[in-house]
């Protein structure tokens, strides 16, 4: 590092020419510049007059205190005070302004801060000095209160910050707030500021697809202490709020022992059905509102696809593996090998998150369970009726083995299993024979679209079961005539896909309406349909060639919008297609 010479440091940095020209007699300038040190002495004798009240040109009024100043000071901090005495505003007229909304101890801070360039921002002073700061437009002061305020965000004070946060619009801070509640969640909830939300806040991020949990139970916790805090009042908001968790997911045993026993849930008899909803799920599977059996994308509990045999790319083998695809994770798993992985065009189905196939041979009765806890194939019995292209739906905690092909004719023969007995039994056929239709259950009622009634020949109706009514009936006509097609419900609505339509197609059961949802890339049929995560996954299929395709293609009904996605591990078609929830392994 240069250290200056001793002319140098006298006649600047080209002494040595300048200390030649002294020698000649000549008279030379002198510059003097030391400007921080020049400047911090000047802000010091200006402090120093403010206290003694020395060449000051107005008068503050805090809190009823006197605070003498000088505008020029005050101006080039504060582009309040700057607009108050350097325009047209009868303040700049006057030697005496009276300000509202800032404490003494807070101006005592700031006045420092303007006189002396520096202060101390501190847990007990930096609302104040932010509120001021606000005010008075000194934003590079209000910028380190900000700053400050960000570095000591906890689980314990996030909901207090959050909520000065948007008093004052402070996006960035009021977001990282937000971040930090919903990703500390369970934590945040042990803090008393949690309670102090209001019911409309808490709503918002208990519906936040965002919000971090390990376990559904950690939700319903937290929304009964939120409850429990005023009980009297709150209660009545309990309805509103069960709605948004996810009763069904938690585990039984805590079910039956932590919410059906409390007593602020049993005084309430609006809660009564979403109660009963949740024992149908855990006693018969029952198909419930999806919202509220769809994991949170955070807890330990992930909804999989399951890919369960099928043909190769040229339909000439069968294939024995079963896989479950991962959405959160981009990847395949391995399961148990399908057993008697010999057949094609075999029926699948989901029941209290087990996997059950039937048929897929001609005159075949076997129906298999792979029970998904112990990843094994399980026999159960079969059908008494031989038969494949047929379709499985569960419906009321029952399974139903629908239609299809014994060989020689295409069948209206239904049957019925009951879990509990192990049992199959005959239930009243359909209106008309069909094979490779599209099965599916909504709104408590079986639905049969299209499908073959003839080598040769499709048809275009439309067959419900009512179970309560023991009867099938026809609706309106489907605007296609196709076989080999799938259909699954999504939130009151039937979607069907396959048979080399080049469309999604939407029937809506309450209105009895056709109409087209959306395009897709390409035609498929025999392909796999299920919904995942709000969306409708179609994997694999034959296309218009008669090849098997690995194409994935994701709809959401949302948005309409139609992506393709990662493709599967191999081209596959005439396969079971389902989708199982399956805890994340630690």
């Amino acid at each position: 590092m240069h250290q200056p010479s001793k002319e140098e440091l006298l006649y600047g940095t080209n002494g040595l020419e300048n200390s030649n020209q002294e020698q000649r007699g000549e008279k030379l300038p002198m510059r003097l510049c030391n400007e921080s040190c020049h400047a911090l002495d000047i802000l010091q004798s200006l402090n120093i007059y403010r206290k003694t009240g020395v060449f000051t040109d107005i008068v503050l009024v805090i809190d009823g205190r006197d605070y003498p100043c000088h505008k020029a000071i005050l101006s080039s901090c504060s582009s309040y005070f700057r607009a108050m005495f350097g325009g047209h505003l009868k303040e700049s007229q006057l030697d005496i302004v009276e300000i509202q909304n800032i404490s003494s101890p807070v101006m005592d801070v700031l006045l420092e801060y303007m006189y002396g360039g520096s202060l101390l921002i501190e847990e007990d002073n930096v609302v104040g000095i932010l509120e001021a700061s606000d005010l008075l437009h000194m934003n590079k002061l209000r910028d380190a209160c900000v700053k400050f305020l960000e570095n000591q965000l906890h689980p314990c004070n996030c909901v207090g910050i959050m909520k000065f946060a948007d008093s004052f619009s402070i996006s960035t801070l009021s977001e990282k707030s937000k971040k930090l509640m919903l990703e500390g969640f369970a934590e945040v909830s042990c803090h008393e500021e949690f309670l102090d939300l209001s019911k409309e806040e808490l709503v918002e991020y208990l519906s936040n697809k965002h919000l971090v949990v390990r376990k559904e139970e950690e939700v319903f916790e937290a929304v009964m202490k939120w409850v429990n805090k005023d009980g009297l009042v709150r209660s009545k908001n309990l309805k509103d709020l069960l709605e948004l968790v996810k009763l069904p997911l938690l585990d039984p045993a805590y079910f039956l022992e932590k919410v059906e026993m409390d007593k602020t849930i049993q005084g309430c008899m609006e809660c009564f059905p979403l109660l009963h909803e949740a024992r149908m799920y855990y006693i018969l599977g029952n198909q419930v509102n999806p919202l509220r059996v769809t994991p949170r994308r955070f807890t330990d509990l992930s909804e999989v696809i399951v890919i369960i045999g099928g043909c190769d790319k040229k339909g000439l083998l069968k294939l024995p593996f079963t896989d479950s695809y991962h959405p959160k994770g981009g990847h395949w798993t391995a399961l148990a090998s399908m057993p008697g992985y010999a057949k094609s065009e075999f029926a699948a189905c989901m029941l209290k998150n087990n996997i059950y196939i039937s048929g897929g041979q001609i005159n075949s009765s076997d129906v298999w369970m792979l029970n998904t806890q112990l990843n094994s194939w399980l026999r159960i019995a079969s059908l008494n009726k031989g038969r494949c292209r047929h379709k499985m739906v569960t419906l009321k905690g029952e399974i139903y083995a629908v239609g299809g092909f014994d060989g020689v004719q295409r069948l209206a023969s239904v049957e019925c299993y009951n879990i509990f007995t192990n049992t199959w039994t005959i239930g009243p056929p359909m209106l008309e024979a069909v094979s490779s239709a599209a099965v599916v259950t909504c709104m408590n009622k079986i639905y049969v679209i299209g499908g073959a009634i003839e080598s040769n020949t499709n048809t275009r109706k439309v067959q419900c079961f009512d179970p309560e009514e023991n009867k099938w009936t026809f609706l309106e006509e489907s605007p296609f005539c196709q076989r080999c097609i799938n259909a699954v419900e999504l939130e009151g609505t039937i979607y069907v896909v396959g048979g080399l339509l080049s469309s999604i197609f939407s029937f809506d059961p309450a209105k009895d309406h056709w109409s087209e949802a959306a395009c897709l890339p390409a035609p498929l049929e025999s392909c796999g349909v299920t919904v995942c995560g709000g969306k409708i996954y179609i994997l694999g299929g034959r296309d218009d060639n008669g090849e098997g395709t690995d194409k994935v293609v994701t709809f959401d009904p949302k948005t309409g919008l139609v992506e393709m996605e990662s493709p599967m591990q191999r081209c596959t078609s005439y396969h079971g297609c389902v989708t199982i929830l399956q805890r994340t392994e630690t």
